[in-house]
C-alpha cells in the first residue's frame, strides 16, 4: 500500500476529510501542553513565573522569576499542577510560565 492510498479520517476541529497519517501529526500538535513561550512542557519540568501571582486562599503573591520545580501536567493543556513552600495543590496556567 501507497502513501496515495492513505485511509482518510474525518477531523471534527476543521470538519474536513484529511489523511489519517497527516491526521495523527495534527493530533499530536494540538495536544501538546506549552508554556507562554510555546516551549513543550512534561511532567518533572521546572518552570520559572513571568508575572506576579496572587494566590486565591493563600493570602500569598507569588513573584515574577519564582522557579516552580517538578511540574505535573493534567487533563487541561493550559493547566499544570505543581508545590511551592507550603502551597499544596496549587494549579497554575501555562500562560504565567516559562520553561527553565
Amino acid at each position: 500500500m501507497s502513501d496515495s492510498d492513505d485511509d482518510y479520517v474525518y477531523d471534527e476541529v476543521t470538519g474536513e476529510w484529511m489523511p489519517a497519517s497527516e491526521m495523527k501529526a495534527l493530533e499530536a500538535q494540538r495536544g501538546a501542553v506549552v508554556d507562554a513561550e510555546g516551549n513543550p512542557l512534561a511532567d518533572g519540568d521546572s518552570v520559572t513565573l513571568i508575572k506576579d501571582l496572587k494566590v486565591k486562599g493563600a493570602g500569598q503573591t507569588l513573584k515574577r522569576g519564582t522557579v516552580i520545580k517538578t511540574i505535573r501536567l493534567t487533563d487541561n493543556k493550559d493547566e499544570i499542577d505543581c508545590r511551592h513552600e507550603g502551597i499544596k495543590g496549587l494549579v497554575l496556567r501555562t500562560e504565567f510560565v516559562r520553561k527553565r
